[in-house]
């Protein structure tokens, strides 16, 4: 049930400061009609309760990766290896969106968005989705959720294209954003100081640093994309701000749903051109 409030205090949605709840406009930022005419707490209150970016991104990524499966079942089982276990064949990643200078080079600078969202084996999407999982929900908190999958879109896309710079040929994947989360808390951290922002900046500054010695052991892996999907995030958690610096504006917003059309179109363009 939506309830009507007309009196008392609540919080601007723009700049998360108290005003009356029958304001017309809000006195701090400007913002028109910011209480929705009583109705602003009740919607708030609504969709604090739907999931947020992270939840989408995991279940694109996963369904994706069944989808990249199905296309090539006959491959599936060919490797019994556990790096390449469950893995979908180079046609059907190439087909779902695989990026790389090859790609680049032929003017599909879109893969660079679609290779986010594929995987190229069980534990590649499984390692992928436990530490977006564990960032996602952070840097939402922390930045808002349309800056969150700002940051996850950016960071992903630069990484890519700076793996294409150097000559990777083929490569897909989420870590870039992940380490794109990695790179806007560490940014967070030194920014906001005292005994909080101190604390996530040691903590994720470990994850990072055990995350790059780690990509450099294991085989394949695209450490161009992590780096620069590191750089992505900090550049764009400096860039958009965090909550304690400035609320999520309706700017930050549109920008977050430009960036999801954005992100529909690309896997068009792969899939019917």
């Amino acid at each position: 049930m939506i309830n009507k409030k007309t009196n008392g205090s609540i919080v601007c949605p723009s700049c998360g400061r108290l005003i009356s709840a029958n304001s017309k406009v809000c006195m701090h930022c400007g913002r028109k009609n910011p209480g929705l005419w009583g109705y602003g707490p009740s919607i708030n209150k609504i969709l604090a309760n739907l999931s947020g970016p992270t939840q989408y991104i995991i279940a694109a990524c996963v369904a994706l990766y069944v989808i990249s499966l199905l296309i090539d079942p006959r491959v599936i089982f060919q490797s019994m290896s556990p790096f390449s276990l469950f893995s979908p064949s180079r046609d059907a990643l190439e087909q779902m969106g695989m990026t790389g200078n090859v790609e680049l080079l032929k003017g599909h600078w879109y893969t660079m968005i679609t290779a986010i969202y594929l995987h190229g084996g069980v534990l590649h999407i499984l390692f992928n989705m436990l530490w977006l999982n564990q960032l996602g929900p952070m840097v939402e908190q922390l930045f808002g959720r349309s800056r969150m999958f700002l940051i996850f879109t950016f960071a992903g896309f630069f990484g890519f294209f700076l793996s294409n710079i150097f000559g990777i040929s083929a490569t897909i994947g989420a870590s870039g954003s992940v380490f794109g989360l990695l790179g806007a808390l560490v940014y967070y951290g030194r920014k906001r100081g005292g005994a909080f922002g101190t604390a996530i900046y040691k903590q994720v500054g470990i994850w990072a640093v055990v995350l790059f010695v780690f990509g450099f052991m294991m085989p394949g892996v695209n450490n161009f994309a992590h780096f620069g999907g590191f750089a992505g995030g900090y550049v764009s958690a400096f860039i958009l701000g965090f909550h304690e610096e400035r609320f999520e504006t309706k700017n930050h917003r549109r920008l977050g749903l430009i960036a999801a059309a954005f992100t529909v179109i690309s896997f068009l363009l792969v899939w019917f051109f």
